[in-house]
C-alpha cells in the first residue's frame, strides 16, 4: 500500500491511522477536502495531519466512517458534543443523526418473573415491556408432557415413554405461561411436565430447579435483578424484577455516491447491532 493511500492523524494528541478512502467517503466533508489538500485549517506535520479537536470524540467519527453506523455505547451521553465535531468536519448526514438522539439512545428494559407453587405443580408467569425479547425468551423454553406411572414430583429422570413438547401459552405479545410438576390422572398415572431452557439440555421437573435455571438464564443475558416481593393472593407468588439496558438498533447511512454526489446520505435502520 503506497504511503499516498494511509492518512495518518493526530487528533488532539490521539493518533489515527486510516486509509484515504475511508475519509473521503462524503466527498464534500473538510476530511475529503483535506486528503486532497484543499483545506487549510488541517496541518500536516512531519507526514501528520495535525487537528486540534477531541480524539477521543473522534474514534466515534472515524468508526462512522469505517461502518457507516452510528452505534454508540450504552453509557455515552455526549450527544451534543459529538453533533458539535460532525458539523465541524462537515459531515452533516451525521451531524443529524445526532441531533434526533432519541433514536440513538438505550431503552430501559423491565422483566417480572412471576412463580408460585400449587402441590406438585409449579407456575410461571414472565412480563416483559419489550415483545422483542418475550418472543426471544419464548424460543429458548420448551415444555414436555408425557405419562408417567408410580412417580411423583421428585423423580430426577424423565419418563420413559416419548415426550411431547406444547406450546407455551401467550396471553400477550408482553407475557407468556407454562407450567412443570405432576399432576394426577387415574389410578397411579400421573401427567408430568418437564422444562428445558436453551442451552441448557436438561429437562427439569421440580419448580424450583427452573427457577434457578430461568434466573440465572436472564442474568447471563444482561438482565440485573432490582428487586424480589411476594405478591398477597391465593397462590402467594413470589416475583422477581429485572431491568437491563437495551442497545438502540444500529442506524446506518446510505450514501449517494453516483458522479457528482454531494454526500447527501439517508439514514436507515440496521439489523446489525454492533457492541463497543
Amino acid at each position: 500500500m503506497s504511503s499516498r493511500e494511509v492518512v495518518v492523524l493526530s487528533v488532539g494528541g490521539v493518533r489515527f491511522v486510516t486509509r484515504a478512502s475511508t475519509l473521503q467517503q462524503f466527498p464534500e466533508s473538510r476530511l475529503a477536502r483535506m486528503v486532497s489538500d484543499d483545506d487549510r485549517e488541517f496541518k500536516l506535520v512531519n507526514g501528520e495531519f495535525f487537528v486540534d479537536r477531541d480524539g477521543a470524540l473522534f474514534s466515534y467519527i472515524m468508526d462512522f466512517l469505517r461502518t457507516l453506523q452510528v452505534s454508540l455505547p450504552t453509557d455515552f451521553s455526549d450527544y451534543q458534543r459529538l453533533q458539535r465535531e460532525a458539523e465541524f468536519y462537515g459531515l452533516y448526514s451525521l451531524a443529524n443523526l445526532l441531533s434526533q438522539e432519541h433514536l440513538l439512545k438505550p431503552r430501559l428494559e423491565i422483566l417480572e418473573v412471576r412463580f408460585s407453587l400449587q402441590k406438585m405443580q409449579a407456575f410461571f408467569r414472565i412480563f416483559g415491556s419489550c415483545s422483542t425479547t418475550i418472543e426471544a425468551l419464548a424460543e429458548q423454553i420448551t415444555v414436555f408432557t408425557g405419562q408417567q406411572s408410580g412417580q411423583g414430583w421428585n423423580s430426577p429422570f424423565p419418563s420413559q415413554k416419548p415426550l411431547v413438547p406444547l406450546p407455551l401459552e401467550r396471553p400477550s405479545h408482553h407475557d407468556m405461561v407454562f407450567l412443570c410438576g405432576t399432576e394426577y390422572s387415574a389410578g397411579d398415572q400421573f401427567v408430568a411436565r418437564y422444562v428445558s431452557i436453551k442451552p441448557d439440555k436438561r429437562k427439569l421437573i421440580n419448580g424450583t430447579n427452573v427457577l434457578g435455571l430461568l434466573l440465572d438464564t436472564l442474568l447471563k443475558d444482561g438482565f440485573r435483578l432490582i428487586s424480589t416481593r411476594t405478591v398477597p393472593s391465593e397462590e402467594k407468588a413470589e416475583c422477581y424484577t429485572f431491568e437491563r439496558m437495551k442497545r438502540a438498533a444500529g442506524l446506518a447511512i446510505m450514501v449517494n455516491q453516483t458522479p457528482g454526489s454531494s454526500g447527501v446520505a439517508q439514514a436507515r435502520r440496521s439489523q446489525v447491532q454492533k457492541a463497543k
